[in-house]
């Protein structure tokens, strides 16, 4: 049976409202959720430890969660923050 991801587009501006919707969906997901970040380019601590919290709740909901066009300086605050390795990535 196929797989289809569930797909959120986070905007810079409005980090905390996307990862609020992505959470919502994490109900409905079936195995996998892609986050497009593709418009952000940093990202503040609030919206780090929102990614937390999210991170969290996907894998106790067992969702393999996807980001998608992630900016390098992002990636490496995940990295910093050590976030990074509880997400999957994609260009």
């Amino acid at each position: 049976m196929a797989m289809i991801a569930s797909w959120v587009r986070v905007d810079e501006e409005h980090v905390l409202k996307g990862l609020q919707e992505a959470t919502e969906k994490l109900d409905t997901s079936e195995g996998e959720l892609v986050l497009d970040f593709a418009s952000v380019r940093r990202i503040d601590p609030s919206a780090v430890g929102a990614m937390e919290s999210f991170a969290s709740a996907a894998e106790g909901k067992s969702v393999k969660v996807v980001l998608r066009s992630v900016n390098v300086d992002v990636y490496k605050v995940l990295k910093l923050v050590k976030l990074a390795r509880r997400f999957s990535f994609v260009s």
